[in-house]
C-alpha cells in the first residue's frame, strides 16, 4: 500500500500484516483510492481536496486522509478506536512526516467530542454492514464535524441511501466495494 499522488506520491505506508481482527482493518486499495481522489479532483464539484478540513472515520491505516494531505488538504483528523489502527496511522504520519497537520483521535466513530474544526471533506470507511456509517455520520454532524457544504465519501458493500441533510452526488462500484459522494446541505436548505 502507499500514497498514490501527490507531495507523496509513492510513499510506502505501514504494512497491516495479521492486523487485528476484532478492528476489521480493511484498507482501501491503491485502485479504488486513486478513482475516489479522481472524483474529488477532477469532478463536477471542481477540486474538493486543496485546502480541506478532513475528517477520516474509521480511519484504519489513515491512507485515505494521508493521501488528501499528500494532494493539497490543510490538516486531517482521523479517527479510530483501535489500538493497532492507531499504532499504523501514526506510524504513517511519522513516515509522511506531517504530525503538525494531523491529529488522531482514540475514540469509537460514532461517539465523537464536540468538533474543534468542522471538516469539508469526509471519508467513511465503516466495517461493512453493521450500520455503524450512519450512526458515526450522524455523530459527526450533530457535534459540528461536518460543515456545510462538505463532501462525504462513504464506502461501503453496496450503495447507502443518503441521511437526512444529505444530498447524493454520484455512486460508483469498484468490485465489491460501492463508493458514495455525498454532499452536507447547507443550513437553510
Amino acid at each position: 500500500m502507499r500514497i498514490v499522488g501527490g507531495e507523496w506520491r509513492g510513499l510506502g505506508l505501514a504494512a497491516v500484516g495479521k492486523g487485528d481482527a476484532a478492528s476489521h482493518l480493511r484498507p482501501t486499495s491503491d485502485r479504488v483510492r486513486e478513482a475516489i481522489f479522481n472524483v474529488l479532483v477532477n469532478g463536477a464539484r471542481g477540486d474538493v481536496v486543496t485546502g480541506a478540513e478532513v475528517l477520516d472515520l474509521f480511519a484504519g491505516t489513515g491512507a485515505l486522509g494521508l493521501e488528501a494531505l499528500s494532494r493539497g488538504a490543510a490538516f486531517a483528523t482521523f479517527v479510530d478506536s483501535g489500538r493497532v489502527a492507531r499504532g499504523l496511522i501514526a506510524e504513517n504520519i511519522a513516515k509522511a512526516r506531517c504530525a503538525e497537520r494531523c491529529k488522531v483521535l482514540g475514540v469509537a466513530a460514532d461517539r465523537l467530542p464536540e468538533a474543534e474544526r468542522a471538516a469539508t471533506l469526509v471519508f467513511l470507511d465503516p466495517p461493512y454492514g453493521k450500520g455503524l456509517g450512519a450512526r458515526a455520520l450522524a455523530s459527526a454532524d450533530a457535534r459540528g464535524w461536518v460543515a456545510d457544504g462538505a463532501t462525504v465519501v462513504w464506502e461501503e458493500a453496496s450503495e447507502v441511501i443518503p441521511p437526512a441533510g444529505f444530498d447524493l452526488l454520484d455512486a460508483r462500484r469498484y468490485g465489491q466495494t460501492s463508493v458514495t459522494f455525498l454532499k452536507r446541505r447547507s443550513a437553510g436548505s
